[in-house]
C-alpha cells in the first residue's frame, strides 16, 4: 500500500494527542507493509521544522520510501479544487498536496488535518473534480483509521 503522508503526520508522531496512531503508522512503514510517499512538498514544509520532525522520515528504511517530485498536472487540479471552492485560497498548498497524491495514484493520503483533508464534504468535492477528470477517487484518513479496527 502507498500513503502519502502531509506534515501533519510527521508532526503528530510527536505530539501527546496524536502520537500512538501516528507511530504505529510509521511502524507499518518501518516494517515494510506499508511504502510511505514522500513529495517535494512535505519535504519543502518540514524543512522549517524542529529538527525531531524535519529527520523522522530519515528513520526510516529508504527501500520504504517512495519520493515523488511536483508533478505540473497536480498544480492544475489543485487550481481547480480552489476555484471549485472544495478549499479556501489560503490553502493552496494543501490543495497542492492532495492533487500531487491523486495524480501519483496513491493508495490512500493521511492526515491529521480534519478541516481540509480527513473532511467528508471536502473529500466528495475533491472526487468530483478528480473523477470528472479521469483521475482516480482519492482516500482520505487519520492515521487513526489506516489501522486495521481503528487499533
Amino acid at each position: 500500500m502507498r500513503i502519502y503522508a502531509d506534515t501533519s503526520v510527521f508532526g503528530g508522531y510527536f505530539d501527546p494527542e496524536f502520537a500512538v496512531p501516528t507511530r504505529r503508522l510509521f511502524e507499518m512503514f518501518e516494517r515494510g507493509e506499508a511504502r510511505l510517499v514522500l513529495s517535494t512538498i512535505t519535504i519543502e514544509e518540514l524543512a522549517t521544522a524542529p529538527t525531531h520532525v524535519r529527520e523522522l522520515p530519515d528513520t526510516l528504511p529508504p527501500q520504504h520510501i517512495e519520493k515523488i517530485g511536483r508533478p505540473p498536472e497536480a498544480a492544475a487540479l489543485a487550481a481547480l479544487y480552489l476555484q471549485e471552492s472544495v478549499m479556501r485560497p489560503s490553502m493552496a498548498v494543501d490543495a497542492l498536496h492532495i492533487a500531487t497524491a491523486v495524480v501519483a495514484r496513491v493508495d490512500m493520503l493521511v492526515s491529521w488535518n480534519f478541516r481540509d483533508f480527513v473532511n467528508p464534504q471536502k473529500i466528495r468535492g475533491y472526487n468530483a473534480v478528480n473523477l470528472r477528470l479521469g483521475y482516480p477517487a482519492i482516500d482520505i484518513r487519520s492515521p487513526l483509521k489506516v489501522m486495521p479496527h481503528g487499533n
